[in-house]
């Protein structure tokens, strides 16, 4: 039996609606109906009532107990399942619903929410050990490990086309982009892009990959290439031109990055040749030296301005400008400082044992081995001159290269090859420290939200889709901190921020709003200032419920109600609570 809506149109053209309570049967072949009822006369609620009743739905009653058999962490997984709806990442990664397609968002989705290896997010999707509502949302409850590998695989072939979509969709002709490198330590020793290398976690022997990542100029992740351990930072410039030009299809374009990526070989082997790639780097400290030593650079430039454009005969066809931060020069100065004096502490604890009269410290290669074990530990041991013997030891500051190096304090000199009329000296200096976007990218990618690492992949082609999956992480987080600003730590008012800048070689300021959170703890409207992380923790609380009737197995579901907080940051990311 079911309620069938009834809608006659008599002559005068008013549409009229019967509600008829009705069965259906076969006869001859042929579907018929028979009318038990006529509820037009009810009131709409209570046909609905009887309509629900006809379909099978259980009803409870006011005197029966309700009971909550479960509750699961929904808000934060409805944050970030929105916004990847919202800026159509589902499309980016492809066009057609697919299974594969589910479990990278899931994958993607997970990092944000929980970061945790392939086994033990199988573990949190499926049915029975749900630790949220995300497979249930996604609809991919129940997925196997094996799948989600799979779908890693599925990932790492499609992931050309998914940076070719992102670069039509924030690029166009004449575009700044900037390129930085990381790296991060590797567990196990299978994998044939894990390499002994220079280690930016600092976790010397270990096996590391290299990370390069291109990014919009406001820091929105575009395409992320994995590099083998040993990989030096200018080796990787060559592929980023081509990406940049032949899988992106852009002819003209400036790239940025620091001085240790773009240095005088790669410019003149990997940008030269290519007519419409323009760069910005820095110059590197013996560079520097050198314009002083030849008369080009004096600090008297700086008497009345922080910046300067210079030129020299050794770099045709270039613009420098030369730039000074007093607050940067003090810090060196103090940090050189420091350094010294912990290395003449050391320095002094050699030279007592080779006078103490008890067991002395004897010997030319004794004494130089204990030297040795100090010399790289503070990176000052070249400016002190040192004097060994069988039975001494001495050692004096050399003043002179300290006050070589000193001269340096606070002074850097941007490099570039952008014509004036298009760039001026302070955009360039704007320019290139952008680049500290990408810094923060790296930190988030590596360790605050999305954790990379620990990487256990053996396969290569899963170890770059791994990558490339906390990159689609972060180019979520990278527009749900865009829109929830104002309620995070951050400063939503970039305008103000850059009006009160004096120069763009001076530290850059934060805007008054943004100062008032951070002391108030309390946003304008009066509600929690969050970091990202503890907003997303905030979200986790508003659960989904089911929830049935005392001793019986139909039920139903049920959200919690979100607070106020909650529902501002549904409102800044554009989604429905």
């Amino acid at each position: 039996m079911h309620v069938a809506k009834i809608t006659s149109r008599p002559k005068n053209g008013k549409a009229y609606h019967s509600y008829l309570v009705r069965t259906s049967y076969r006869e001859d072949g042929k579907v018929k109906h028979r009318t038990l009822a006529n509820i037009t006369h009810l009131p709409p609620a209570v046909r609905e009532l009887v309509a629900q009743a006809l379909r099978g739905e259980t009803f409870l009653s006011g005197s029966e107990a309700l009971e909550i058999v479960r509750s699961l962490p929904h808000g934060h997984v409805a944050a970030v399942t929105g916004t990847m709806r919202r800026i159509g990442l589902d499309a980016l990664i492809a066009s057609r619903a697919s299974p594969e397609r589910s479990r990278i968002l899931a994958m993607v989705a997970a990092r944000l929410l929980d970061p945790r290896s392939k086994l033990a997010l199988a573990r949190a999707l499926a049915t029975e050990t749900a630790t949220s509502t995300l497979g249930a949302v996604l609809g991919v409850s129940d997925t196997t490990e094996d799948e989600l590998y799979a779908a890693l695989d599925w990932l790492h072939d499609g992931q050309r086309r998914i940076e070719r979509k992102l670069a039509r969709r924030h690029l166009q002709d004449g575009s700044l982009i900037l390129y930085d490198i990381t790296s991060t330590y590797f567990e196990g020793r299978h994998c044939p892009l894990a390499r002994l290398g220079y280690s930016r976690d600092r976790k010397r022997g270990t096996l590391q990959i290299v990370i390069g990542l291109l990014a919009t100029k406001e820091g929105c992740p575009l395409s992320v290439e994995v590099f083998e351990g040993s990989t030096g930072d200018p080796a990787t410039v060559a592929s980023q031109v081509e990406k940049v030009r032949e899988r992106f299809g852009l002819e003209r374009v400036i790239l940025v990055g620091d001085r240790g990526m773009l240095t005088e070989a790669r410019i003149r082997k990997d940008l030269a040749p290519h007519e419409g790639v323009s760069w910005i780097t820095c110059l590197r400290s013996p560079k520097i030296r050198e314009l002083i030593r030849q008369g080009n650079l004096e600090r008297s430039l700086f008497d009345e301005a922080d910046l300067a454009e210079i030129h020299s005969p050794d770099f045709p066809g270039e613009r420098l400008v030369a730039c000074l931060n007093p607050l940067l020069a003090a810090e060196r100065a103090r940090k050189r400082e420091d350094l010294l004096q912990a290395t003449e502490r050391e320095l002094e604890k050699i030279r007592a044992a080779t006078q103490r009269t008890r067991r002395p410290l004897r010997g030319i290669a004794k004494i130089s081995e204990r030297w040795g074990r100090v010399r790289g530990r503070y990176k000052v041991a070249k400016h002190f001159d040192t004097e060994i013997s069988e039975t001494s030891f001495g050692y004096t500051r050399n003043e002179t290269r300290i006050a070589e190096e000193a001269v340096l304090d606070g002074i850097y000199v941007i490099r570039t090859d952008v014509p004036a009329e298009e760039m001026t000296s302070s955009e360039a200096v704007t320019t290139y420290k952008r680049l500290s976007v990408l810094e923060r990218a790296f930190r988030c990618m590596k360790s605050v939200d999305l954790k990379v690492r620990p990487i256990h992949h053996r396969k290569e082609e899963r170890v770059r889709a791994h990558v490339f999956v906390c990159m689609l992480a972060y180019y979520v987080e990278w527009h749900m901190r865009r829109a929830l600003a104002p309620i995070l730590f951050e400063d939503h008012d970039k305008v103000e921020a850059e009006t009160m800048r004096t120069s763009p070689v001076a530290k850059a300021k934060r805007s008054r709003s943004a100062l008032a959170k951070a002391s108030s703890r309390r946003t304008a409207a009066g509600g929690p200032v969050h970091s990202f992380q503890t907003l997303l923790d905030d979200l986790a609380t508003l659960t989904r419920n089911r929830v049935h009737a005392a001793g019986a197995t139909a039920g139903f579901e049920i959200d919690a109600v979100p607070t106020p907080a909650q529902h501002k940051a549904y409102e800044l990311l554009g989604l429905k609570v």
